[in-house]
């Protein structure tokens, strides 16, 4: 593990926070290359239900260190390709995590550490704190982290953000759907635990899985075909092991077998 990462677990729960407090976990490209390789152990896991994704200090993620900006600036075309290709995979590996992800967001997020938070499939955070995409000022744009912003935020709003870099707040990020749950710092342990038991009393299979029926759903350009792999899903799922208990115990007005006693 990273020493810019720490992982813990708690039965069926890892957390995986960030630990560059002093950059405000800002990436760097060992940060990148950690988060990665730890999301990938977890996604292999078969005793991890759910993923929280958090970060010590002040700031949840402030988007790229200077030390690494300033490197790929004096980098070459095929290199800057190579390293946002490197964030690319982080991105699509939270997102296509076959695991529930929450994100606890204890305080700022800016450029990729936005990506972040709209890669997990909750987020909760603080009132105190604030979000950009900041990349225009640069010259630049959000290119790697935009399908996961925009799948959050809508393009509407994406058209504003990126194209402004302005900073805003908690509750704008609730508004316009980055953020889910907006709570003082002192209740987002809570909160985070009420969506953990909430994850664990759905079955492990199904809750695993609806992300991957979110995303064909979204995906769809067949009308017919989408119809009859929904068809195909549900049946799969209700002859299955987990659909078969998890009807079994619905009719028998009994807990399924996977909610701990």
């Amino acid at each position: 593990m990273s020493q810019a990462l720490q992982l813990d677990r708690d039965g069926a729960v890892a957390r995986l926070r960030m630990t560059r407090a002093q950059v405000h976990n800002a990436f760097d490209a060992g940060l990148i290359a950690g988060l990665t390789a730890a999301l990938a152990g977890l996604a292999d896991d078969p005793a991890v239900r759910v993923v929280v994704l958090e970060a010590e200090g002040p700031s949840f993620s402030a988007g790229a260190d200077l030390n690494w900006m300033r490197g790929m600036a004096a980098a070459s075309e095929a290199e800057n390709r190579d390293d946002s290709l490197a964030l690319a995979r982080l991105m699509r590996t939270l997102d296509e995590l076959p695991k529930p992800t929450i994100a606890a967001v204890q305080g700022s997020a800016f450029g990729g550490g936005v990506g972040l938070v709209a890669c997990c499939d909750i987020a909760i955070g603080v009132p105190e704190a604030k979000f950009g995409l900041t990349e225009s000022k640069l010259g630049l744009l959000p290119a790697v982290i935009s399908p996961y912003v925009i799948s959050a935020i809508g393009p509407r709003q994406a058209r504003r953000y990126f194209a402004t870099a302005e900073i805003f707040d908690a509750a704008e990020a609730l508004r316009i759907g980055l953020l889910h749950q907006v709570v003082n710092a002192t209740a987002l342990d809570t909160a985070v635990q009420r969506q953990i038991d909430l994850l664990l009393k759905a079955g492990p299979v199904a809750s695993a899985s609806a992300k991957q029926l979110i995303h064909a759903v979204c995906a769809h350009t067949d009308g017919a075909k989408h119809d009859a792999d929904n068809a195909a899903l549900i049946a799969r799922l209700r002859v299955s092991p987990e659909g078969q208990e998890g009807l079994s115990a619905f009719l028998d007005k009994r807990k399924p077998n996977w909610i701990q006693a």
